[in-house]
């Protein structure tokens, strides 16, 4: 989605708003916020700003979640001058309360943040999300990351630095060396599924997840994409077909208030945690309840430039 946003923003023009006009009439939809309850939410952000959650898995279909997980889960906040823009990923395994289901029969205790997809769909995920971070989420996007294989190929493939070298635990058990590697879309979705064969596993898993979307996100943006009318068509085909936008959420709106945001304008991280630890027998990831506080803090207020200068 961070993608299409920036390559129809980047395009401007008569032409481009119309073929985003068509785009934005094939978007899958889903009611991303049924029955959550108005009482429970946070303020909404600041005027211009926008927080958009992510989430990423094998299947997007909203209407089928029993038993699935959201293999990721990023907050996307949009400082209220469009002038940057942070992606923040959420540790699947975060351990987290999660609000009752609509089912009632699920929910109401503590649990791995990915639970509330296969308990509540996209509504109890929304809530969880907002519960743990006090964010309002103004708009959500399902991607379906098998499909976003089509959207890496579209564009040629991508370059991605692989951390060391690993084979993979998955079929067809592909060795990825150590270094800048041109990846297939294929084998891209490969690695950054690893996690195994790190010493710090999901932490990995995440961090090579945000790679993957700024590699994306540059080669998408790049002028040889640009430049070429049936690449880039076939990036933008692939890229809408691979995803589920709440029913509110206006692409092309989007894009041309985004139009002056460049990838160089991101700022990816992680959520703080204080590492790994084990809770009804599982193992889980433990948020650093202090620093998370203050980094949702800053997404809530938009004051996210003051945030990232006071870390540096």
């Amino acid at each position: 989605m961070l993608a299409t946003l920036l390559v129809l923003g980047a395009g401007g023009g008569v032409a481009a708003w119309a073929y985003g006009r068509s785009l934005n009439g094939h978007l899958s939809r889903t009611d991303a916020f049924a029955g959550v309850p108005e009482s429970s939410r946070p303020t909404p952000v600041v005027q211009g700003a926008m927080n958009v959650l992510l989430l990423g898995s094998d299947s997007r279909d909203p209407d089928k979640t029993t038993d699935s997980r959201t293999d990721t889960i990023m907050v996307l906040h949009v400082d209220a001058d469009h002038k940057k823009a942070e992606v923040i990923s959420i540790p699947r395994d975060t351990w987290v309360f999660v609000p009752t289901s609509p089912d009632g029969q699920h929910g109401n205790t503590m649990a791995k943040i990915n639970a509330a997809y296969a308990w509540g769909g996209t509504p109890l995920t929304v809530q969880t999300v907002e519960t743990f971070t006090g964010v309002h989420i103004d708009h959500v996007a399902l991607i379906d990351f098998a499909g976003f294989a089509q959207v890496v190929d579209a564009l040629g493939g991508v370059d991605l630095k692989i951390e060391k070298t690993i084979k993979s635990i998955h079929p067809p058990y592909r060795t990825f060396k150590k270094g800048t590697q041109h990846l297939t879309g294929a084998e891209a979705l490969d690695y950054v599924r690893q996690r195994y064969q790190f010493a710090d596993g999901d932490f990995s898993r995440e961090r090579h997840q945000r790679e993957f979307l700024q590699a994306l996100l540059d080669k998408a943006a790049s002028a040889g994409t640009l430049a070429n009318p049936v690449k880039l068509n076939g990036f933008l085909q692939a890229a809408t077909r691979s995803l589920t936008v709440d029913k509110d959420f206006d692409v092309v709106d989007t894009a041309l208030q985004l139009r002056d945001l460049r990838s160089a304008d991101l700022t990816f991280m992680g959520t703080p945690t204080s590492g790994t630890g084990t809770r009804d027998g599982q193992s889980v990831v433990l948020s650093d309840s202090t620093k998370a506080k203050a980094l949702f803090q800053a997404v809530a207020d938009d004051t996210m430039q003051q945030y990232l200068t006071a870390k540096s």
